[in-house]
């Protein structure tokens, strides 16, 4: 299969080369590893040395800089920021307009919300339960209410 190359210039005056994903047509970077069966959305950047597992959806606006890794069948929203060496893990979400910084590490079947940062070299590594609803974590006369278990 034939690949496009096209050519990018930042602000700087610095020309990268990049070749459309044949699913969903995000820019790939020379030597970034995305699976055929990924989408990478039109408007998306996928850099070099990255690597983006099979079964994975990057939405629009989207960026994952160098040597980032998605797991299998993890989700990246729109205009989210995936820095250098970040790890994303298998079937991650992460909501839109999220950054996370280079090195972090979120872990398998962790869902961020949108608008979420992650700092540089952080490790989410399990799901966060929501809390509780007001009614049940206290009473209105400061006393705790415990539910007894069913």
């Amino acid at each position: 299969m034939s690949r496009k190359i096209e050519t990018v210039e930042d602000d700087a005056g610095k020309v990268t080369t990049y070749h459309r994903h044949p699913n969903g047509g995000g820019l790939i970077g020379r030597g970034a590893d995305v699976d055929d069966t990924s989408f990478i959305s039109a408007t998306s950047y996928v850099e070099a040395g990255a690597w983006v597992g099979s079964g994975c959806r990057v939405g629009g606006g989207s960026w994952i800089d160098r040597k980032a890794r998605i797991g299998h069948r993890a989700v990246i929203g729109e205009a989210v920021y995936v820095g250098p060496g970040a790890v994303v893990g298998n079937r991650a979400h992460v909501g839109s307009h999220s950054r996370i910084g280079a090195g972090a590490v979120i872990g398998h079947g962790v869902h961020l919300h949108g608008d979420t940062t992650v700092s540089p070299g952080s490790h989410i590594l399990s799901r966060s339960k929501p809390p509780a609803s007001p009614s049940s974590r206290s009473r209105s006369d400061g006393n705790c209410r415990v539910r007894k278990a069913a």
